[in-house]
């Protein structure tokens, strides 16, 4: 399929991206940075080709992309060409997978509980720009401060750990009770055990978060088992909708994407033109749309 456009005929891949403005003849360029990250040299080139070919000023959009507004469209090729040798690759707009937002995880933040960089790069490369019934965003975030805003997203993974305490470390300093964010840790006396008290977690209230790991002075809180959760059906716009827990805890990554791929596959086969993920999802019914991807994630993994 392709556009004309001055008699001159583009592949639509080429077009994707490219956004009409009010004016006319004036487009806005959406460029991709996946994870937000960009280097030097493209930073430059992306400020030449603003220079250029628009006003000199670029725009960060709210979902860490980047927007070159006011490009005349008989120079929209050469823009995309100038960006291409510096490894810029255009952005998405429309019904398809747009870019995934991740925040910097456990590569550099002290709460991050995933590599949220690497499983970016491994969503990217399964499905951006792949096409949908309506746009689809996909965030990470390394765990529950949640910055990339994962239930706002129609797939948010969420970085988790299932916390243990060690007694042997424990010196009873009590930190851990004002430190925890939804107060689910107590301290109970315990005569059997050789300290006389223990501490312990109610698990079903847990928010998997990494601050009694992260901030406990001694050590004597660990990270017993370390992984993902997963939330389906997020979105902002004229209808928000919160996200709904699709798995609490996955405990591999293989298992987060297959989570990811079953989901996006139900609702490119179940959705309709236009329906965001999560309207689909209050139209069939929740319960129902969790059971099947569930069991064909299930199968996914069992295969590989």
């Amino acid at each position: 399929m392709t556009v004309k456009e001055n008699n001159v005929k583009q592949p639509v891949s080429d077009r994707i991206g490219m956004m009409k403005q009010t004016q006319p003849d004036l487009y806005v360029m959406r460029l991709k940075a996946l994870a937000g990250d960009l280097s030097s040299l493209q930073l430059a080139a992306i400020a030449e080709v603003a220079e250029r070919y628009g006003q000199g000023v670029v725009h960060l959009s709210v979902r860490q992309g980047v927007e070159i507004h006011h490009v005349h469209k008989d120079d929209l090729e050469e823009a995309r060409l100038a960006l291409g040798e510096a490894g810029v690759e255009m952005g998405a707009c429309g019904p398809r997978v747009r870019g995934i937002v991740a925040c910097p995880g456990s590569e550099s933040c002290k709460w991050g509980v995933i590599d949220t960089k690497q499983l970016a790069r491994e969503l990217d490369e399964r499905h951006f720009k792949r096409e949908t019934p309506s746009k689809f965003k996909i965030a990470v975030t390394g765990c529950a401060h949640n910055c990339t805003k994962a239930n706002e997203n129609d797939i948010g993974i969420r970085g988790a750990i299932e916390p243990r305490w060690q007694s042997e470390a424990c010196t009873d300093c009590g930190h851990c009770l004002s430190f925890c964010p939804v107060g689910v840790i107590e301290r109970r006396v315990d005569e059997q055990h050789e300290a006389g008290f223990r501490y312990e977690l109610d698990e079903a209230r847990c928010i998997n978060c990494s601050v009694c790991t992260s901030l406990c002075p001694t050590g004597s809180w660990v990270a017993g088992k370390q992984g993902y959760t997963v939330l389906i059906g997020g979105t902002m716009g004229k209808i928000p909708r919160f996200a709904s827990e699709l798995k609490r805890f996955a405990e591999t990554e293989a298992e987060a994407l297959a989570l990811v791929e079953s989901a996006i596959a139900f609702y490119c086969e179940h959705g309709r033109k236009k329906e965001r993920f999560g309207h689909m999802i209050d139209r069939i019914g929740l319960d129902e749309v969790k059971e099947e991807i569930l069991e064909a994630a299930l199968q996914r993994v069992e295969k590989e």
